[in-house]
């Protein structure tokens, strides 16, 4: 690897998982702000990278052909340059696929039902009881599947820390903002202490984090709840 990945990311979940697996691999990047406050992600430079309108997006100078190669979707992203690198991603059996389940659990479950359960809870513009406690109470049984795993395994793919443990540890920070406490889920504990002591993990949580707001004003409402969020492009 001879040229730096252009990364295009936000410091949110999701970006942080791309940012982690980037510094653990060691591997020069350029990070390029996507604020999606601000509306950057409709941007037509970023659509022609990714179509789907949503931040991490990567591009590889080198890619499988030698020429530039984007990617979006964070979970493919860290597939990709795992398998690129030769780290994080066992490729035998059964610990390959052990870590593309628990890959896919995040993707499909863990990341989007906490989502709805910070949007309902922080973000709506009024409450809704039912759906605070639809995703509230989701978050809690999705947190103890995850306590249930680590109750008999370090790690989520059975075997070493891998891309798995990277996709689900940057939701976790939030913990408390989904209504729940660790008080009740000791191994996933145990599991997101050790993760989160690890110098990679550290700067990669810091990447893009001087750059977002604390606060949501009523733009980026706009952008990432309202008309503009549907729009066809």
């Amino acid at each position: 690897m001879t040229k730096p990945y252009d990364l295009y990311s936000w410091a949110t979940p999701n970006g942080h998982k791309v940012h982690i697996l980037l510094e653990e691999l060691g591997v020069a990047y350029a990070v390029h702000p996507i604020d999606i406050g601000q509306g950057d992600q409709f941007a037509p430079a970023f659509l022609a990278i990714s179509p789907n309108n949503k931040m991490p997006a990567l591009v590889d100078p080198e890619g499988p052909d030698g020429t530039p190669y984007p990617l979006f979707e964070s979970g493919a992203i860290l597939m990709y340059l795992a398998e690129k690198h030769g780290r994080f991603w066992p490729q035998t059996h059964p610990a390959k696929y052990e870590t593309v389940k628990w890959l896919m659990w995040q993707m499909g479950g863990f990341g989007p039902m906490l989502g709805q359960a910070h949007h309902f809870r922080q973000y709506a513009p009024d409450p809704i009881d039912y759906a605070i406690d639809r995703y509230t109470n989701e978050a809690g049984r999705l947190y103890g599947v995850l306590d249930k795993r680590l109750s008999a395994v370090d790690w989520l793919n059975g075997q070493d820390y891998s891309i798995a443990d990277m996709a689900v540890f940057p939701w976790a920070r939030s913990i408390e903002r989904q209504g729940q406490s660790w008080d009740g889920f000791p191994n996933a504990k145990r599991w997101f202490d050790s993760i989160a002591s690890r110098p990679a993990v550290i700067r990669g949580c810091a990447v893009l984090t001087d750059q977002r707001s604390p606060g949501m004003d009523a733009k980026a409402k706009e952008m990432l709840f309202g008309a503009s969020q549907y729009q066809r492009r």
